[in-house]
């Protein structure tokens, strides 16, 4: 044989043979587990043999700027244990050697805005919903042409298990994300999928269509897309409610041409958080009776001498329209509370019946979750 290629070949085998072994080593190592939920424990984990300070923080915690100290063994490992938190979904990091890094052992994460965060789902009565449900429906990423904003965007839009087999019609509801969110901030944060295929599956909500803009008026999609953005000047007259036009002129336009749905008041429902309840109230008053499912969460009106009038005005051709379900609900530390319990006070006044729901805590997801939970089975009944 060619010495040459005898080499070749034994070279070869070497480096298979040195291939292997460190398979083998890889698929006998102990897989490290973090986060491990074990009873009234959670156990974190992170390898950093070089590291001096290695800290775990938690939005369980008491504030940002509570932390648990991490302990290193002779191999690097770094670990620590909590008490298990309450039912919830809850976010964290670590902290090494004052870098900020997410769980390398946890493949769950969500992403707000432009931060990535690891996520630790506690099971229990609270959260039965937010795990995933026996039947699917299906999440679509869908383009359409936005004529009022002048652009091409993406949304996204949930239909129900069944949909595709079936020829039914369905209600939809139009759900709004809040200040720095985008399209997929209800899907990943919100868990808007599982809860809704939790509800109808267990016959709690009727099947529905579930559709996430981008209430970003100057984006296409989402920044994680990488395309080139619109920069409106809020304060020009001319840009006053533009995404909210583009909500009825647009949006619903296209998904009753191209999804099975029931296209009128009765099958709409809209609902948004924080910067969303804005768009779904100034939404709903410019354009009374073309949704009649209301739902603004964790959010309000703010009454002045110039706007009091305008807003009862707004409210009164409301009540004449027509709706079947306003609902309304809140934190009762949240930031915008006054502003809620305003809204609260006009809809009294004018004479729109109506819930408002207040629960304990502040403009979290965690709040923003459990109203999804609580009006959903309202919606189309």
């Amino acid at each position: 044989m060619n010495r040459k290629y005898f080499l070749a070949i034994l070279s070869l085998f070497i480096f298979l043979g040195s291939q292997a072994q460190e398979l083998a080593n890889f698929a006998a190592a102990k897989p490290l587990v973090s986060p491990e939920i074990s009873g009234k424990e959670v156990f974190f984990r992170i390898s950093a043999p070089y590291a001096d300070t290695v800290k775990l923080y938690g939005s369980w915690m008491k504030d940002f700027k509570s932390s648990a100290i991490m302990k290193k063994d002779e191999k690097g490992l770094w670990s620590v244990s909590v008490p298990t938190p309450s039912p919830e979904l809850y976010t964290y990091s670590f902290v090494v050697d004052g870098l900020s890094v997410n769980d390398p052992a946890n493949i769950f994460t969500q992403r707000d805005g432009t931060r990535y965060l690891s996520v630790l789902l506690i099971p229990g009565d609270l959260t039965a919903n937010y795990f995933e449900a026996d039947q699917h429906g299906t999440l679509s990423q869908v383009w359409y042409e936005s004529p009022v904003l002048s652009l091409t965007r993406r949304m996204f839009i949930y239909t129900p298990y069944g949909y595709e087999s079936s020829k039914a019609k369905y209600p939809v509801l139009y759900l709004l994300h809040g200040s720095g969110g985008d399209e997929d901030a209800w899907t990943t944060m919100g868990r808007t999928c599982q809860i809704m295929d939790n509800l109808i599956a267990k016959k709690l909500a009727v099947p529905m269509i579930v559709v996430m803009p981008n209430g970003n008026p100057g984006q296409q999609a989402a920044k994680t897309m990488l395309l080139p953005e619109k920069v409106l000047d809020r304060t020009d007259p001319n840009f006053a409610n533009l995404y909210v036009n583009s909500i009825v002129k647009d949006i619903v336009p296209f998904v009753e041409k191209n999804f099975r749905v029931i296209s009128n008041p009765n099958s709409r429902a809209i609902a948004g958080l924080s910067m969303g309840a804005g768009h779904t109230i100034k939404c709903t008053n410019l354009y009374p009776g073309f949704f009649k499912y209301i739902c603004p969460l964790s959010n309000g009106i703010r009454l002045t001498d110039q706007n009091k009038a305008e807003y009862d005005e707004q409210f009164k051709a409301l009540k004449k329209a027509g709706y079947k379900l306003y609902f309304l609900a809140c934190g009762d530390t949240d930031f915008l509370i006054e502003s809620a319990k305003t809204l609260d006070a006009t809809l009294t006044k004018n004479g729109l019946k109506h819930t408002f729901f207040v629960n304990s805590g502040g403009h979290t997801w965690a709040n923003w979750r459990i109203y999804l939970n609580t009006f959903g089975p309202m919606l189309f009944k």
